[in-house]
């Protein structure tokens, strides 16, 4: 499997049920005007995500929660494919913003398998939402405390 520019922006070549739902997804951003840089990100994100569900014999349908999870791990512990040599001193893997990016366009593929009626629920958990500052409304009356 490898990502290949298009026409219309970015696919991933490969044969499958799971890598057409992946490109239809694509297709998706970029009818959504999603900027061609974003899809192309999101291509390599899902090949990522592909390649793990392929080394572990899974398919999108059956993806669990703790799947997630293993992908995380197993793409924070790879080397890029692209190192020829590794330093000692360097981390190996993937940045926490490359994971969260990683994650985002996951996320993203499952919520459209929902929407288009190919799963029934998102594997993926939910983030947390932070409060920032804002107070809570409590009742009706919340806004006067």
């Amino acid at each position: 499997m490898k990502v290949a520019r298009i026409a219309g922006g970015y696919r991933i070549e490969g044969s499958g049920p799971d890598v057409e739902l992946a490109n239809r997804y694509l297709a998706h951003l970029a009818a959504r005007n999603f900027s061609t840089s974003t899809v192309r990100t999101y291509a390599f994100h899902l090949l990522s995500f592909l390649r793990f569900t392929d080394e572990h014999q899974l398919e999108l349908g059956s993806v669990t929660p703790t799947d997630i999870f293993d992908f995380l791990a197993w793409v924070g512990l790879r080397p890029p494919i692209t190192a020829s040599v590794v330093s000692l001193g360097v981390r190996l893997g993937a940045s926490a913003s490359t994971l969260n990016q990683r994650i985002a366009a996951v996320r993203g593929l499952f919520e459209y398998a929902v929407v288009t009626g190919v799963r029934q629920r998102s594997p993926v958990p939910v983030s947390r939402r932070a409060s920032g500052l804002a107070v809570k409304p409590r009742g009706l009356l919340g806004h006067i405390q």
